[in-house]
């Protein structure tokens, strides 16, 4: 059931009951009070007819007589009896209405029980015991309360209009209240429909409601917005990704077994060859890299421990320097003299070798020199610097908000081999370990990343 239906039955159903449940107990309330004051009424006529007969002692026709002209202004249709103490009748009004429970009445009255109370259709019968001057008497009394009953009836008539005027209101009311509500939910889900997964640009949905909880709902659909687009985009690149990372071990890998051409002593060629056992190792380590990138895509957590960022980076030199003999890393410090402690981070190493070789190879693949220099800047106490900084074509600024997306490549790639792909990972590594990485061109062609770590 729609949400809007839902509303609008609900509310409907929960007023109304409780609207027919309120008249209901007000129109039963006012009818047990009418019986009630009604039946009081009879009691004081009773009252009053024994008085009279206990004042003139025998009865007459004239008291009869005068005590139905009384009647006639008392009550509408009623029919009183008067019985002595041995329950005989010694007063009857002159009405032919019947009283067909006069025995059964009779029976039940006595000194211990004194009131009777019951109903023949719509007629009021009481009985009653009462002493008076030393004597006893039981008295019925059947009435019939025409005004009390046109009151309810008038009451009754006023009650249904009532209901049915609140049923209608609560029913429009309902069906307005449920639009106004049910509009943005389904404004949200139309824009849900609508929205293209597979797009490659992002378009997040701005909320359009005061509501705090479909403004909280949008915002949650945003998060999750981000991270499918994030894991379609790492899906739909897997491959490229893939072949980007295994490209530097296997070229490590062929430039060995090429170099072994050139030996011709069997000592020298074992230790080649050992060489490039654990270079082929390092494949295992590349796999693992792509297990690790999985994990913490998938916002899960990885292993750290204390690495130290010289060491990392002496590494990537040394292994791309198999590959590109003709470039040269130099790694400069800052200051010369600094607290070695200062090196050591808590980080997944893999995943940072992974992100400065990326860089490093960047350089090489678009410098217009055989060359980079690397700064670690040990300055501040709460901050760790590394500056990697080449010469070649820079990056334009219309271009340097895309640097970091996937498949961005800048005029400065064309006729480069690439995806695109390794800048994207360097800036997902350095997010996950709270760091950051940033473009600069301080000077003509001269490009400088900056990563820092606090």
């Amino acid at each position: 059931m729609k949400i809007r239906n839902k509303i609008l039955v609900y509310f409907s159903i929960t007023v109304i009951v409780l609207s027919a449940i309120s008249l209901t107990v007000i129109y039963v309330l006012f009818s047990e009070y009418r019986e009630e004051e009604f039946q009081q009424l009879q009691s004081k006529k009773i009252e009053y007819t024994i008085g009279l007969i206990a004042e003139f002692k025998e009865m007459s026709e004239e008291l009869a007589l005068m005590l139905d002209a009384q009647d006639i202004h008392d009550f509408y249709d009623e029919k009183l009896l008067i019985f002595d103490s041995q329950k005989n009748l010694i007063f009857s009004s002159l009405d032919s209405l019947p009283i067909h429970q006069t025995t059964s009445i009779l029976t039940k009255l006595s000194p211990a029980r004194q009131w009777v109370e019951t109903k023949e259709g719509d007629y009021d019968l009481v009985g009653v015991y009462r002493e008076r001057d030393g004597k006893s008497y039981y008295a019925i009394s059947k009435a019939l309360d025409a005004f009390g009953y046109s009151k309810l009836y008038f009451l009754r008539n006023v009650i249904i209009a009532i209901f049915v005027a609140i049923s209608v209101i609560v029913i429009l009311l309902s069906l307005y209240l449920s639009n106004i509500i049910s509009k943005p939910i389904k404004r949200l889900a139309d824009r849900m429909n609508r929205y293209d997964l597979a797009s490659e640009n992002i378009s997040l949905l701005t909320p359009d409601t005061s509501s705090f909880e479909l403004n909280h709902l949008t915002e949650r659909f945003n998060d999750l917005l981000k991270r499918t687009h994030e894991a379609f985009a790492f899906q739909k690149n897997a491959i490229h990704h893939i072949s980007h990372e295994l490209k530097t071990p296997v070229a490590v890998l062929v430039s060995e077994l090429e170099r072994t051409k050139s030996y011709a002593d069997i000592d020298e060629m074992k230790a080649v060859l050992d060489v490039q056992i654990k270079n082929t190792k390092s494949l295992g380590e590349i796999i693992n890299t792509f297990l690790e990138i999985s994990k913490f895509e998938s916002g899960e957590q990885t292993h750290t421990s204390e690495v130290r960022i010289d060491e990392v980076l002496f590494d990537i030199v040394q292994e791309l320097q198999l590959i590109y003999p003709h470039f040269r890393f130099d790694i400069n410090f800052f200051p010369l003299k600094f607290d070695d402690n200062r090196l050591s981070l808590q980080a997944n190493k893999m995943l940072i070798k992974q992100a400065f070789q990326n860089l490093m190879i960047n350089c090489i693949s678009y410098g217009s020199e055989p060359n980079a220099q690397l700064l670690i800047d040990c300055s501040q106490a709460k901050r760790l610097l590394i500056s990697i900084s080449n010469i070649g074509p820079p990056v334009t600024p219309e271009e340097v908000p895309h640097l970091f997306k996937h498949s961005f490549r800048g005029r400065n790639s064309e006729g480069k081999v690439g995806f695109g792909l390794g800048l994207v990972l360097a800036k997902k590594i350095m997010d996950y370990h709270q760091g950051t990485i940033s473009y600069s061109n301080p000077a003509n062609d001269l490009n400088v990343f900056k990563v820092q770590f606090l």
